[in-house]
C-alpha cells in the first residue's frame, strides 16, 4: 500500500509540474492558431472558446477530471477528440518499444553473460569491446545505416512510413523491424555492460565458490545460484532502460517517419496544441512511474529479504 500511495502522490506532483510548465511558456495558443494577422478580439474570442481565459487552477482541475474519466479533451487545432488520436499513435509506438526491448534483451543477456564468463580471456575482451562499440553508436545514426543497407541497397525492408495493422499485419511488422533494431541495439549494448559487471561480481562470491566445491560445474553453479543474485542490479538498469526506450522512440519515429506518439508530440508542440502535449507527457510520465513500481515489486519476488528489510 505504501508503494501505491507513493505512486499516486508522485503522479499528482508530476501532473502539477507538467501543467504548470506548459502553461507558463510564452505565447497564447489562440494567437498561434489564428496567426499573426488575427485581431485582439478574435484572439480573445478563441481563447474564451477554448476555456483558456479561466483561472489556471480551474483549468488544471478540469484537465485532471478529464484524465480520470478518460476524456482527454479536444485538440485545439483540429477540434477532434484527443483519445482516438493517441490510441492510433500507440498502435505504432507500443509495438516499437516492445520490439526494441526484445531486441535489447536478445543482445544483452547472452553477450553480457558470455563476456563475464570469459572476462579473463581474449574472447571476453572482444565481446566486451563489441558492447562498447554498440554504446558509442547513436541510435539515429544506426537507423540511417540500416536504411541504407536493408532498404536502399538490399530492398528487403521499407525505409520509412507505417502500414497499419488493419491493412496488413505482415506489412506493419516489416515497418517496425528496422526501427526496433535501431532502438534496441544501443540499449542492449548498455545493458550488456551492466550484466557483465554483475555476473563477474557474482562469479567471485563465496556462495558460488561453495557451490563449486560441492561438485557443481561452474556453469551449473552460475545458473542455479548466481544468475538470481546477479539479476537484482540488472533489473534496476532494465527499468531505466525501458524509460530510455520511450524517450528514444521519439527520435527513431522521426528518422523512419512513423506516425507514433513521438511524432504526435513534436507536431503538437510545434502547433502549440497544449492539451495534446499535456496528455502525451502525462501518459509517458505515468508509464515510467508504473514501470518503476513493477521493478520494485519484482525485487521482492527475486529476493524476499528486501521486502522484510523495507
Amino acid at each position: 500500500m505504501r508503494r501505491l500511495a507513493t505512486l499516486l502522490i508522485t503522479l499528482f506532483l508530476a501532473s502539477v509540474l507538467v501543467f504548470w510548465i506548459l502553461n507558463i511558456l510564452p505565447g497564447k495558443p489562440a494567437q498561434v492558431i489564428l496567426g499573426t494577422q488575427a485581431t485582439p478580439s478574435a484572439v480573445a474570442a478563441l481563447t474564451a472558446k477554448l476555456g483558456l481565459n479561466r483561472p489556471l487552477v480551474a483549468q488544471y482541475f478540469h484537465w485532471i477530471h478529464g484524465l480520470l474519466t478518460l476524456h482527454l479533451g479536444d485538440s485545439y487545432i483540429s477540434s477532434q477528440p484527443i483519445a482516438p488520436v493517441i490510441g492510433a499513435a500507440l498502435e505504432v509506438t507500443g509495438p516499437l518499444i516492445l520490439g526494441g526491448l526484445l531486441v535489447g534483451l536478445l543482445i544483452a543477456v547472452p553477450l553480457g553473460i558470455a563476456s563475464a564468463i570469459r572476462h579473463t580471456k581474449r574472447s571476453g575482451v572482444v565481446l566486451s569491446g563489441l558492447a562498447q562499440v554498440g554504446i558509442a553508436i547513436p541510435n539515429f545514426v544506426l537507423g540511417i545505416l540500416l536504411i541504407i543497407v536493408f532498404a536502399v541497397d538490399l530492398k528487403v525492408l521499407p525505409a520509412s512510413g507505417f502500414t497499419t495493422w488493419s491493412t496488413s499485419v505482415t506489412g506493419a511488422l516489416q515497418s517496425l523491424i528496422l526501427p526496433a533494431i535501431s532502438l534496441g541495439l544501443v540499449e542492449g549494448a548498455i545493458l550488456a555492460r551492466y550484466i557483465r559487471t554483475s555476473v563477474v561480481e557474482v562469479l567471485g562470491a563465496d556462495f558460488l565458490r561453495t557451490a563449486r566445491a560441492k561438485g557443481l560445474r561452474p556453469n551449473q553453479a552460475l545458473i542455479r545460484h548466481g544468475l538470481r543474485n546477479a539479476s537484482i542490479p540488472v533489473l534496476t538498469v532494465l527499468g531505466l532502460e525501458l524509460s530510455g526506450l520511450i524517450i528514444g522512440a521519439v527520435v527513431i519515429e522521426a528518422v523512419f517517419t512513423l506516425p507514433g506518439l513521438g511524432s504526435l508530440l513534436l507536431s503538437s508542440v510545434a502547433n502549440r496544441d497544449l492539451i495534446t502535449v499535456q496528455d502525451i507527457v502525462m501518459l509517458v510520465a505515468a508509464t515510467v512511474l508504473v514501470v518503476n513500481l513493477i521493478v520494485d515489486l519484482l525485487y521482492r519476488i527475486i529476493d524476499p529479504r528486501m521486502g522484510l528489510r523495507s
